[in-house]
Parts: C-alpha cells; structure tokens; sequence
C-alpha cells in the first residue's frame, strides 16, 4: 500500500461536547471499548493506511500519553504514528500547515478526529488522482435533525423520521496534494478562505459518499454512536443497526 499519511485534527476544544471534554479531549472521548479517534484510525488502517500525523493542540499531552503507551503499541504495532504540536488556539487550516514539514509524500489524506464513516478510501484517493485537483473533500448527506412531513391539502399523509438530507455537506475525509501549503498560513481556517479559493480556482474535487456518515459533535451525538455500537435503538432515530456501519475491520 502506498505510504500515505492520514493527518488527523485532534487540537479542538470540542466546546459542545462540555460535559465530556472538560477533563478528556474530544478525540479520547470513549465510543465502545475504544476511543473515538482510534475508530478514524483503524477505518484508515484498515483499508491499509497506517501513517498517521497527530495534530495536537487542547490537552495535547494526553493524547500523546495515550498512543504512546505500550499497551497501544502492543494493540497496534504497524502503526506509525508521528505528533505534532500546534498550539490550543490555532484553527484547522493552521494546524495541517504546521504538519507541512512532516509530510514527505506528494499526497495526503486529511481528517477530523469525529466523522465515523464506511467511506472507501482507495476509491476516494482513485477519484482524487483521476480530477486531477489539489484538493479533495468527501461529501456526504446527513441525517435531518428533524422529521420531515408530507402535507396535501391539510392534512399530513406521510412522516419521515429523521431522513437523510438531499443536499450534500463537507464530510472530512480529505485528499490534498501538497499545492494545499500555498493556500494556508498559520492564522487559516481550513473551511473558509483555502477552501473557498480553491473552489473559486476549480481545484477542490468532491467525492460523494452515499453511506453511512456521523460526526460526533454533540453530546447526543455521542450517545447515538454509542448505542449503534451496543447494538441498542438510537435515541435520535429509533434505529437499530446489525452491526456499527464504520466497523469496516470486522
């Protein structure tokens, strides 16, 4: 498998999920038996991509406490795995050009510590070769925080719990040529002026997943995570999966 970094976001304070990320950073938040960012990595690791840069940033010294423990190690031992401090305060944008130095490949994968997906990676890195762009993100449709009715003459005739949205949304999962350091600086917000220039320039592909996509941004968020990997009915939808949709290794 080409060696491919992931670069994975694990800096933010995660101000929603309070009631968690007080004494815990968000990417140590608990899913399962295993921590989220661990469920990134091993998606990732799974479909043979097992270099990762760390951006470090709020409570940053846990984090490296935790992937540098033997009994991490022992758990993951093809893992390569490199740290990079980036300050509590900097934005996305900021944190992956502070990475540029440690990125020798011509291509990288880039993520959020929180998006769970049974995305295909080989097919996303294919689909970025063929564009040709410097930048690709991976849209997906998320799930309406509300149900959706459908009225005809005043009265209501069907109730959609939840559905999925039409419209696409930026879902993470990232491929960047290493034009993308042109487009950042230290003080960037990855989603606003990089990606807006390169949208304007034509050069951010999109590659639509139309599977299984969550992010933990919420603390019901987390508790819907949860329950799909308990096997419980989610709280939010009433759902109950077979098996986790992003639990791809198994």
């Amino acid at each position: 498998m080409d060696e491919i970094p992931a670069v994975i976001l694990c800096g933010g304070q995660g101000m929603r999920l309070r009631e968690l990320t007080e004494t815990v950073p968000k990417p140590l938040v608990p899913v399962g038996e295993m921590t989220l960012v661990e469920h990134v990595m091993k998606i990732y690791a799974h479909q043979g991509f097992k270099r990762f840069v760390l951006l470090l940033g709020y409570r940053g010294p846990q984090i490296r406490e935790y992937f540098s423990s033997e009994g991490f190690k022992r758990k993951n031992p093809d893992y390569r795995i490199t740290f990079v401090d980036t300050g509590e305060k900097t934005q996305t944008g900021g944190r992956i050009k502070m990475a540029e130095k440690f990125i020798e490949s011509d291509t990288f994968f880039a993520n959020y510590c929180d998006g769970l997906s049974d995305v295909d990676l080989k097919s996303l890195l294919e689909f970025h070769r063929k564009m040709g762009k410097t930048a690709t993100l991976t849209g997906v449709h998320p799930m309406s925080r509300f149900g959706i009715i459908e009225v005809k003459d005043g009265l209501a005739k069907s109730f959609k719990e939840k559905p999925k949205m039409a419209g696409i949304v930026n879902g993470g999962y990232f491929v960047f040529d290493r034009k993308i350091f042109d487009y950042l600086d230290e003080k960037s917000v990855l989603e606003e002026e990089p990606l807006t220039s390169l949208s304007k320039e034509g050069q951010l592909a999109v590659f639509e997943h139309d599977g299984f996509w969550l992010c933990m941004d919420t603390y019901k968020e987390y508790e819907m995570l949860n329950d799909i990997w308990n096997g419980e009915k989610t709280g939010t939808t009433g759902v109950k999966f077979s098996r986790p949709p992003w639990k791809i290794w198994e």
